[in-house]
């Protein structure tokens, strides 16, 4: 998403249109490609989901709820970015699902910076945390950005090693919510000499939903991923998925058999992850890439109306026949448009009802699923 300058009346939008009911990442493109603005966005967003079926009004976050926010931010100190400002780190604007508003508290400029994030177990080993501090050594004094999750174990780790060359956490709660208690020292240190992310808005506590949604974010961020321990059903694994979806290169360090934290990263191996044994084998990997950029991820909402809306007979007769064609299996838009019959703008439009009237959900990949 290119950057450019937006009027301060739409820099509200985008915020109120992100924090209203129902509002998504994806959401929010597929409303911004049909209408323009966030601001005109925000205008359809009432009829759009009674149409989807909604009978409740649905909840618009106000311009006072909207401005509050921003006072608060401004008042830790910290910045509300949009996707399309030249703050916003450049790797993640390319994320199909990037945020299109982030939190950021600490010093912004380090978000310029190549970046290699670093993630593992929680309940990591004494050899994983310090091989995971070693190599965030080696890499800061490489120039690189290390980034992680700010979680005991192989994170914390990371980031405190990493602090003296610039390192980034990403948090699963409001940018002002230290999680876990434990890292209030590391946590205090980083807002002084490094720099946090947060998705959700201040003092959103952090929960178990919250954590696959900022895994997104510590992958996008970066050229490649890092693995230093992980179970076979962790979130550092997640992490690695979505790092392959995104197009980064996926490291992992290999353990014993015997230790159940080196599963995950011995399969990540076997599936054809590069094999670490030291910060080398992570700078030849990324020199060799660093020339190859990263195509910036095109909206999938490009069958979008973007001349204005169907008409509404049209989209009269096609949301029963649309509805029927769902499940609660994702299946992709393009195979919805394909098995109807019907032109990608009445069911786009369709789809962006249901999803406001909080009966679809969307995921990355151009996939919907009804929800029941």
């Amino acid at each position: 998403m290119a950057s450019h300058q937006i009027s301060q009346e739409e820099h509200l939008a985008w915020l109120r249109l992100i924090r209203s009911e129902n509002v998504g990442p994806m959401t929010f493109y597929r409303l911004l490609d049909q209408f323009g603005t966030a601001y005109a966005a925000l205008q359809a967003l009432p009829d759009l989901a009674k149409k989807g079926g909604r009978r409740k009004a649905i909840k618009i976050c106000t311009k006072a709820d909207a401005q509050k926010e921003i006072n608060q931010v401004q008042d830790l100190g910290a910045q509300l970015v949009l996707r399309n400002e030249e703050t916003y780190p450049p790797l993640l604007a390319h994320v199909e699902d990037a945020p299109p508003v982030i939190t950021i508290r600490g010093h912004c400029h380090l978000l310029k910076k190549r970046s290699v994030a670093i993630v593992g177990a929680r309940n990591a080993s004494i050899n994983g945390c310090k091989f995971a501090g070693q190599l965030a050594r080696d890499l800061g004094e490489n120039g690189l950005l290390v980034v992680s999750g700010l979680a005991r174990g192989i994170d914390g780790a990371a980031h405190a090693n990493a602090l003296d060359h610039g390192t980034v956490g990403v948090l699963g709660g409001g940018v002002d919510v230290v999680y876990p208690k434990e890292n209030a020292s590391l946590y205090r240190e980083m807002v002084e000499r490094a720099c946090l992310i947060a998705e959700p808005k201040l003092g959103t506590q952090p929960q178990a939903r919250h954590f696959p949604r900022r895994n997104r974010i510590i992958s996008g961020m970066c050229r490649a991923i890092v693995v230093v321990e992980a179970s076979p059903r962790s979130g550092s694994l997640i992490t690695a998925r979505l790092a392959l979806e995104q197009g980064r290169e996926v490291f992992a360090v290999p353990g014993s058999p015997l230790d159940p934290r080196s599963k995950g990263t011995n399969g990540l191996i076997r599936d054809g992850a590069y094999l670490v044994e030291n910060a080398e084998n992570i700078l030849e990997v990324l020199n060799s890439v660093q020339s190859t950029p990263l195509k910036e991820t095109k909206n999938n909402y490009n069958q979008s109306v973007n001349g204005g809306m169907p008409e509404e007979d049209e989209l009269r007769e096609a949301r029963s026949i649309i509805t029927k064609s769902l499940s609660p299996t994702p299946v992709f838009v393009d195979e919805i448009i394909r098995q109807c019959q019907i032109s990608a703008s009445i069911v786009q439009t369709v789809l962006l009802e249901l999803e406001l009237a909080g009966l679809l959900e969307r995921y990355p990949g151009n996939k919907v699923s009804l929800i029941i």
